[in-house]
């Protein structure tokens, strides 16, 4: 296997060229060829197209790898390194025309994330990380010449943070605890969002834009790069009960890791 800092500016183009292909295909876009998955979860053959690129690509990035993918085009059996896909997160947004909506690509071994992209399409923004290299983001300025810099976790405090709490489609598992989310930080902290991209909402809390994020009911090609973005960006990540062992679970808590006490108590409350 190649370096990983390599292995990544690779990947990095891989999720450039899938996020082109959305990009193009959102220009006249039709909801008649949208499918629901499950109540008010959705696919379309965007999401589809986007997948079969990016592993076309992967496999001849990677060929010794497996893959876990959102919409099952390809599978692992015992292989050790895994790619972990998100083709379109934020699928609800895209069929709208609602910012924001990225490619996800993770790699891991074992209870290893060995990296992360996320390239978010409307923004043009590419946030990466390899394990033990820190976070980054990759822009473009007028000209068109790329620019690179490190991104880092925000320092405010509970009182002043801006929170994403999601809204996941499993909503009557999960009404109980946004409302009890709701009724303890709306009015007690900076202010709350919700963004509609588990993805997105990760290399936010890395960059510094939002200070907390979680969010119950979700992939792991949801949240795999994002959880290594932001723990390279100086954050924190477990998993609803606390734990800091998230990649098998269904859950992501990550913050700053200021205000993350702050927003597990009231998760853990009953």
């Amino acid at each position: 296997m190649q370096n990983l800092q390599e292995l990544t500016r690779l990947v990095c183009k891989i999720a450039r060229e899938a996020g082109s292909y959305i990009r193009k295909e959102r220009v006249g876009f039709s909801t008649d060829r949208v499918e629901r998955k499950h109540a008010h979860d959705y696919v379309s053959y965007v999401d589809k197209g986007s997948e079969e690129r990016i592993v076309k690509a992967l496999r001849e990035l990677l060929p010794e790898a497996g893959f876990i993918t959102e919409e099952g085009l390809a599978t692992h059996t015992d292989e050790q390194l895994l790619w972990v896909v998100d083709p379109l997160d934020g699928t609800t947004n895209f069929i709208h025309g609602f910012a924001p909506y990225a490619v996800s690509i993770a790699l891991i071994r074992g209870k290893e994330i060995l990296l992360g992209v996320v390239y978010e399409i409307c923004a043009d923004e590419c946030f990466y990380a390899w394990q033990g290299g820190g976070a980054f983001i990759e822009v473009r300025d007028e000209a068109g010449t790329s620019v690179v810099r490190q991104i880092h976790v925000g320092q405010s405090p509970i009182s002043d943070a801006l929170l994403c709490l999601q809204l996941p489609y499993n909503s009557d598992a999960y009404k109980p605890v946004i409302k009890r989310l709701i009724e303890r930080f709306y009015g007690n902290v900076g202010s709350i969002r919700m963004i509609g991209s588990a993805a997105m909402a990760l290399c936010y809390v890395a960059a510094g834009r939002l200070d907390g994020y979680a969010e119950r009911y979700i992939g792991q090609w949801d949240y795999m790069a994002g959880a290594l973005i932001v723990e390279e960006a100086g954050g924190r990540v477990t998993n609803y009960d606390g734990d800091d062992y998230f990649m098998q679970g269904d859950s992501v808590v990550a913050t700053n890791g200021v205000v993350h006490e702050d927003l597990m108590k009231a998760i853990l409350e009953r």
